[in-house]
């Protein structure tokens, strides 16, 4: 049977994430009243969502806000309902999150042109979950959460990072410390590879 050859380690071994929990798990210990979860999950929501939002809000709609003045808001909305925020898969709070920007946008655009949605930009996007999200969410969450945990804290934060919080491969390896983009998609996969047969281990 063929192994994968040796991870191109980075060059940073320091913690990239406040936190290598299933975004899930801080959800509930945040709605509990745990502030250091809550700081994981904002971590976790804003960098991808500014990302992704970026140039979604046409000029000719924004007047006196931008894209991060409703990046900001999804955000603030979210923690203010956080007790009434279900997430049933994984990516849920992104997908939310993305949704919560498309409606904002959808709103402010109705407002400027008197149009039907129909006349949206054709790259809104909607808030979808990603391949990985689909991919994973086609198993149950406990074999997720459970073959998650199995992993070494490395692979778990890689994890974590692509398909929960959703970062660019050029972000995880910058923010990994890794040499190259491709050394962090080649460890991002690997990561990915053993989750899977982690979770294809459970009956």
């Amino acid at each position: 049977m063929n192994e994968d050859p040796p991870d191109d380690e980075p060059e940073n071994d320091e913690p990239s994430l406040l936190s290598d929990e299933p975004t899930m798990e801080l959800i509930l210990r945040a709605k509990a009243g745990d502030n250091a979860a809550l700081d994981a999950v904002v971590q976790r929501c804003l960098p991808p969502l500014r990302q992704w939002a970026r140039g979604r809000l046409p000029s000719y709609a924004r007047g006196e806000v931008d894209t991060e003045d409703l990046v900001q808001q999804a955000v603030t909305n979210v923690l203010v309902r956080l007790d009434r925020f279900q997430p049933t898969h994984v990516g849920a709070m992104q997908a939310y999150l993305r949704q919560s920007v498309i409606n904002d946008i959808r709103s402010r655009i109705r407002v400027v042109t008197r149009r039907t949605l129909v006349e949206l930009p054709d790259d809104l996007g909607s808030g979808e979950a990603s391949p990985e999200e689909r991919a994973i969410s086609a198993d149950s969450y406990d074999r997720y959460r459970h073959a998650l945990a199995t992993l070494r804290v490395r692979d778990r934060e890689l994890i974590i990072a692509r398909v929960e919080s959703q970062w660019t491969i050029g972000e995880a390896a910058e923010r990994f410390g890794y040499k190259s983009e491709n050394s962090a998609r080649m460890a991002v996969t690997r990561a990915i590879r053993r989750l899977r047969a982690a979770m294809a281990t459970q009956t």
